[in-house]
């Protein structure tokens, strides 16, 4: 489901300062003011270091973050 447009983007309004280390939503909208920031996603298993840069602006965290693993199959060993 999207999120209404007179809401606007889903984005935290205080300003960051000095660019640390920060746990952000899958759901969160990178705008101009994040770009440089490096940040913490939550794949559904674990916590994911994204930088964020100028491509990603416009952009949810999530589609930079996959949820699921490749899928390799085992190699049997010879005797």
């Amino acid at each position: 489901m999207k999120r209404a447009k007179w809401k606007g983007p889903f984005v935290k309004k205080k300003e960051i300062e000095n660019k640390k280390l920060l746990v952000l939503p899958r759901n969160f909208e990178v705008t101009l003011n994040y770009v440089g920031t490096i940040c913490n996603v939550y794949s559904g298993k674990k916590l994911l270091k994204l930088t964020l840069v100028e491509d990603m602006i416009g952009h949810k965290l999530g589609e930079f973050v996959s949820t699921r693993e490749k899928f390799i199959f085992k190699k049997k060993k010879k005797k």
